[in-house]
């Protein structure tokens, strides 16, 4: 046989081992949560990290508002 019909033989043969092994867990790809996430880099020397921390100021200046207006309704 020529060489390059043993090289698509040996491609055809190992396609279906390929897919074989065990399957890969279904894990987070990280286990922080968002504003987790947003502290880091907020924390960060990454150009604009100030302004996701100065965001995240704000929303939970604004969250805390309207919990207590919440409970005043209940």
């Amino acid at each position: 046989m020529r060489p390059i019909a043993l090289l698509i033989l040996a491609a055809v043969l190992a396609a279906p081992l390929a897919g074989c092994g065990k399957p890969a867990e279904d894990k987070p790809a990280s286990t922080l949560t968002e504003a987790q996430r947003d502290s880091v880099l907020g924390e960060s020397t990454l150009p604009g990290a100030g302004a996701i921390g100065r965001a995240q100021g704000a929303a939970e200046g604004e969250a805390t508002p309207r919990a207590e207006l919440d409970s005043l309704t209940r």
